[in-house]
C-alpha cells in the first residue's frame, strides 16, 4: 500500500477513553491495554495527557519507554508548559509524536479562551513550532472543528502545517455534525487549503448523537487517512467512535472504501474484553462486532440460512475478529505451563514470578469451584491480581448472608483495616445492601455510590459473576471490581476495592480541568 490508500490508525483508549467518569486507569494497567494495542498492529497509541499529573506523566512515560512497534503520542493544550512536559513523557520513545491542539469554534474561543481569532492562530503556531524541538512527528487539532468558521479552519490549518505539523486532526468534539455535513468539510478543507498535501487530514468523532462511526466513515471517504477512536467506543460523555466497527466497516466494504488499515482484526475481541475488564465497562451484548450477541442468531429462519450459507446473514466471518480463536478451555487438572501459555497468548505479562505464582494459585482455586475456565475467567484473574493498591489498606477476612423468605437480609462482616481486625453486623434490602451497610459501619467513608453493575463473565449457574463498583468523594470517582462465583463475595470484593482506591486516588486530573 502507498500512502494514499493506509487508513492510519490512531486509538485513544488511554487518553480519551479513560476521561469517561471512572475509567482512570494506573500505569501497569495502560502498559497491558498499550501492549494488546501493539499486538492489535495499531499505527498510533495516545498514552495520556502527561501536564495533567505526574501520574500521568510517568503512564505515559512507561507506555513510550515499552511500546516498540507503534508511535506513541502525548497530548498537550498549545502551551509552553504542556508541550514541554509531553516531550520529556516521551524522551525515551523509540517513535513518538506530539499531539497539540487549541479551541477554534467562536463559542470557544469567546467563553473558554477569552482570546481573539489572530491570537489564538499566533499560539497554534507557536505550539507546533517548539512541539518541533522533541519530535518531527506533530499532530496539530483545531477543537470544536466541527462547530468552527470555514475560513478561519482554513487559515489556521494552513499556518500550522506551514509551522511543521505533519498531521492535521479535524474533532467533532461534540459530536455536533451528521455524516453528510463532515463528510463535506472533510473535502473542502483538502481541496482548499494550499498546503493540505503536506499533512495527513485526521478525525476524531465523539458519539453523542450516536453518529461518531458515521461522520468518521463520511470522513474516510472524503479523503482523511487518519481515524482516532476507541476500543469499545469508550470515550468522554457519550465516547468515541469504536475502533473494531471502523476497521470492520473498511475491511468488509472495500467495495466503498478505497483504502485498508494494518489492523490484526483477530485480536478484536481479546482487546475489547481487555478494556472492559479493566475499566468495568461492560460491553452490551448486541454491541456490533465485540458483543456476545454479534454472531448469534436466534431466528430459526436465520439459522437455518447461516447453516446452508453463512453469508446468508453474516457479512463478517467471527473468527476474523477472534471470537473463535482463544476459546481454550482450562480446568483444576491443567498445569502451570499451560495456563502460563494461556496468559501469552492472551497478551497478559507479569512483572514478577510471584505475581503468576499468586495467579496461578487463584486460578487453582477457581477451577475447582467451576469445572471449566474460559479466557474471560483468566481475565478477571489477572486484573484482580494487578488491581492490588501498593498499600491495601482495607482487605476482607471473612463474609456471613442470611437470606431468608419472609425475613430481612442480613450480614455479618470482618474486614483487617490497617493491621487490625474489626468486625460489623448490619440489615439491608438484600444481602449485598446488607454488606456494603456493614462495611460502612467499620469504614465511614464517606463516599457515594454511583453504579452497581453485575455481569456473567461466561455462561451457565457456575459462571463468575463480575460486579463493578463506583464510588465517587469530593469529585474523585472510582471503579472497584471484584469476581467470584458467588456474587456477593464479588460485590463485597468490589467495594473494597473502591474504597482502597478512594484511600489511594490516582494521581490524575481532568485534561479539561481549569486549575492545571
Amino acid at each position: 500500500m502507498n500512502s494514499q490508500d493506509k487508513l492510519i490508525v490512531f486509538d485513544t483508549t488511554l487518553r480519551d477513553g479513560e476521561q469517561s467518569p471512572g475509567a482512570s486507569m494506573n500505569k501497569d494497567e495502560k502498559i497491558r491495554i498499550a501492549k494488546m494495542l501493539e499486538k492489535m498492529r495499531v499505527d498510533i497509541i495516545e498514552a495520556g495527557f502527561p501536564v495533567a499529573s505526574p501520574g500521568d506523566f510517568e503512564s505515559v512515560r512507561a507506555v513510550a519507554e515499552t511500546i516498540q512497534n507503534s508511535t506513541v503520542c502525548a497530548l498537550a493544550r498549545a502551551l509552553n508548559k504542556d508541550i514541554d512536559r509531553a516531550g520529556e513523557a516521551l524522551a525515551g520513545g523509540k517513535s513518538t509524536r506530539i499531539h497539540t491542539f487549541i479551541a477554534t469554534s467562536p463559542i470557544h474561543m469567546k467563553h473558554k479562551l477569552r482570546m481573539q481569532p489572530d491570537q489564538v492562530v499566533e499560539q497554534a503556531v507557536a505550539a507546533v513550532k517548539r512541539a518541533r524541538k522533541f519530535t518531527d512527528n506533530i499532530e496539530f487539532s483545531p477543537e470544536d472543528a466541527g462547530r468552527s468558521e470555514f475560513d478561519f479552519l482554513c487559515r489556521i490549518i494552513e499556518a500550522t502545517i506551514k509551522a511543521g505539523a505533519g498531521t492535521i486532526n479535524i474533532p467533532d468534539t461534540v459530536g455536533y455534525n451528521i455524516p453528510s455535513q463532515f463528510g463535506e468539510l472533510i473535502k473542502r478543507l483538502i481541496e482548499t487549503i494550499p498546503n493540505a498535501d503536506k499533512a495527513v487530514f485526521s478525525v476524531h468523532c465523539h458519539n453523542d448523537l450516536g453518529l461518531a462511526v458515521a461522520n468518521s466513515l463520511a470522513a474516510i471517504m472524503n479523503g482523511a487517512r487518519q481515524v482516532e477512536c476507541t476500543i469499545n467506543g469508550l470515550g468522554e460523555r457519550a465516547g468515541n467512535a469504536a475502533l473494531e466497527e471502523v476497521v470492520m466497516a473498511v475491511a468488509t466494504r472495500q467495495d466503498v472504501f478505497q483504502c485498508k488499515t494494518d489492523i490484526d482484526t483477530t485480536q478484536i475481541v481479546t482487546g475489547s474484553k481487555l478494556v472492559a475488564n479493566i475499566t468495568g465497562f461492560a460491553v452490551q451484548p448486541n454491541k456490533a462486532i465485540v458483543g456476545v450477541n454479534a454472531f448469534a442468531h436466534e431466528s430459526g429462519i436465520h439459522q437455518d440460512g447461516v447453516i446452508k450459507s453463512r453469508e446468508t446473514y453474516e457479512i463478517m466471518r467471527a473468527q476474523d475478529v477472534g471470537w473463535s480463536d482463544n476459546r481454550m478451555v482450562l480446568g483444576k487438572h491443567s498445569g502451570r505451563n499451560a495456563f502460563r501459555a494461556r496468559l501469552t497468548a492472551l497478551g497478559v505479562e507479569f512483572k514478577s514470578e510471584e505475581d503468576l505464582n499468586e495467579a496461578f494459585a487463584k486460578f487453582k482455586v477457581l477451577a475447582d469451584k467451576k469445572h471449566e475456565i474460559f479466557d474471560e475467567d483468566i481475565q478477571a484473574l489477572v486484573t484482580e491480581t494487578t488491581q492490588t493498591i501498593a498499600n491495601e489498606r482495607i482487605k476482607l477476612v471473612s463474609l456471613r448472608v442470611c437470606s431468608e423468605t419472609g425475613e430481612t437480609p442480613c450480614s455479618r462482616i470482618i474486614l483487617n483495616i490497617d493491621g487490625e481486625e474489626q468486625q460489623s453486623v448490619s440489615e439491608g434490602d438484600g444481602t449485598v445492601d446488607a454488606s456494603f451497610k456493614a462495611i460502612n459501619k467499620i469504614v465511614n467513608s464517606g463516599t457515594e455510590l454511583q453504579l452497581y453493575s453485575v455481569n456473567n463473565i461466561t455462561s451457565g449457574t457456575d459462571s463468575q459473576g463480575e460486579v463493578t463498583v463506583r464510588l465517587q468523594k469530593n469529585g474523585s470517582i472510582v471503579n472497584g471490581q471484584g469476581a467470584d462465583t458467588d456474587i456477593v463475595i464479588a460485590s463485597v470484593k468490589a467495594y473494597v476495592n473502591a474504597l482502597n482506591k478512594i484511600m489511594e486516588p490516582v494521581d490524575r486530573k481532568h485534561p479539561q480541568s481549569s486549575n492545571l
